[in-house]
């Protein structure tokens, strides 16, 4: 079996890290302060994507994302959490798959946090927003990361909070669970899975015992 995991609100909690991140750079940049929920709402998409749905014009983005990237990277391990019940997610999931992470975060500040949780020896890939073309929902970050496993013969699942995670797990062609830690809700996820749990521990105990 293979599993991979989506990081924010699946394994992880970096809202305070991401929440300062964005106000500092409107404050940086001079711009009209966002509401915390406004930008809680967006958190799946990648960076760029969330500033164009926050109002920024689009020829000022990227000065906004490198900005939030700054600050982001200097705060992250202080101000990012494990999910409750995520390391034993991990723990146990590595008795019975193989395990890669695919996430909208930038690959070398998502691997930082897993080292810094020293959780990323037990993933073979990690597959950040750099190594795509296409972010979620798009399969393209999924089959990317496919293409480092040996896939023959192995059931393969998606783990993620949001409607991103398994729109992009249903253009791979791959199963998909959706769990309630993170942003999305219960009915933006059941349009998308029949598989739906509170967080990735019952996921993992779920996907064991299919494999009994």
């Amino acid at each position: 079996m293979i599993i991979l995991f989506d990081l924010d609100g699946t394994l992880i909690d970096s809202t305070e890290a991401i929440l300062e991140s964005f106000h500092h750079s409107f404050d940086f940049h001079k711009a009209l302060k966002q509401k915390d929920e406004d930008i809680k709402a967006l958190i799946g998409y990648p960076l760029d994507t969330m500033y164009e749905k926050l109002g920024v014009e689009s020829d000022k983005v990227w000065d906004f994302v490198a900005t939030y990237k700054e600050h982001y990277r200097k705060i992250a391990t202080q101000k990012t959490e494990l999910l409750q019940n995520a390391k034993e997610a991990v723990l146990l999931a590595k008795e019975f798959a193989t395990l890669g992470i695919v996430t909208t975060k930038t690959a070398l500040y998502s691997r930082e946090l897993m080292e810094h949780f020293e959780l990323m020896s037990h993933f073979e890939v990690l597959i950040g927003r750099e190594d795509v073309e296409h972010p979620k929902p798009h399969a393209q970050p999924i089959l990317k990361a496919l293409e480092k496993m040996d896939t023959k013969n192995r059931d393969i699942w998606m783990i993620g909070d949001t409607k991103l995670d398994l729109i992009s797990a249903k253009n791979a062609n791959i199963n998909s669970i959706g769990v309630l830690s993170g942003y999305d809700t219960y009915e933006s996820l059941k349009e998308h899975t029949n598989t739906i749990f509170n967080d990735a521990l019952e996921a993992m105990i779920y996907l064991q015992n299919r494999k009994k």
